[in-house]
């Protein structure tokens, strides 16, 4: 399936198949997060301080199949294997959102107490994209302060299943 993703970048948008930002993990620590490249940013400040590219017109027909299959996330598995994220936790943010959501949203900061992850319990609940970082703040410290096993293991049944009927970001 990597391949294949790659492939059709390569093929619909030329060289860089992998796009690389750096986000907000545990306990604050900055890593380098991967994804497929969907668009080009214009410049190395817009992909770090835009919040959405919904509907870009930069955005080829595989970038947007890519971001509503969430295969364009796919490249994160390598984030979990090298420790930088876990499979269920917080979705990452940009730092530069951290700050701002920081000052603005109680508790957000809290959200850092945990491996960030692919998939969350926020997600599973249609908070991806453009919509609220109060509800999400809320369903990830939710999601902290009532850890198990058995959630994490619903959370990703629920991501898969979301898979099945895509419904993008």
């Amino acid at each position: 399936m990597l391949l294949l993703c790659a492939l059709a970048v390569r093929l619909s948008d030329g060289p860089g198949v992998l796009f690389r930002q750096e986000r907000v993990g545990q306990h604050g620590r900055h890593f380098t997060l991967l994804k497929f490249r969907t668009l080009r940013p214009s410049d190395d400040t817009e992909s770090a301080t835009r919040w959405n590219v919904a509907g870009d017109r930069r955005m080829s027909a595989a970038g947007s199949f890519l971001r509503k299959s969430s295969l364009d996330e796919l490249p994160q598995l390598w984030n979990v294997l090298r420790g930088d994220m876990s499979l269920v936790g917080p979705r990452p943010e940009r730092p530069y959102f951290v700050a701002q959501f920081s000052k603005i949203h109680t508790g957000y900061a809290a959200r850092h107490r945990m491996p960030v992850g692919l998939t969350g319990l926020a997600q599973v609940h249609g908070l991806r994209g453009d919509t609220s970082i109060e509800d999400r703040c809320r369903f990830d410290n939710h999601y902290i302060d009532h850890w198990s096993l058995w959630q994490d293991v619903c959370i990703l049944l629920r991501t898969a299943a979301g898979l099945v009927r895509p419904t993008g970001s």
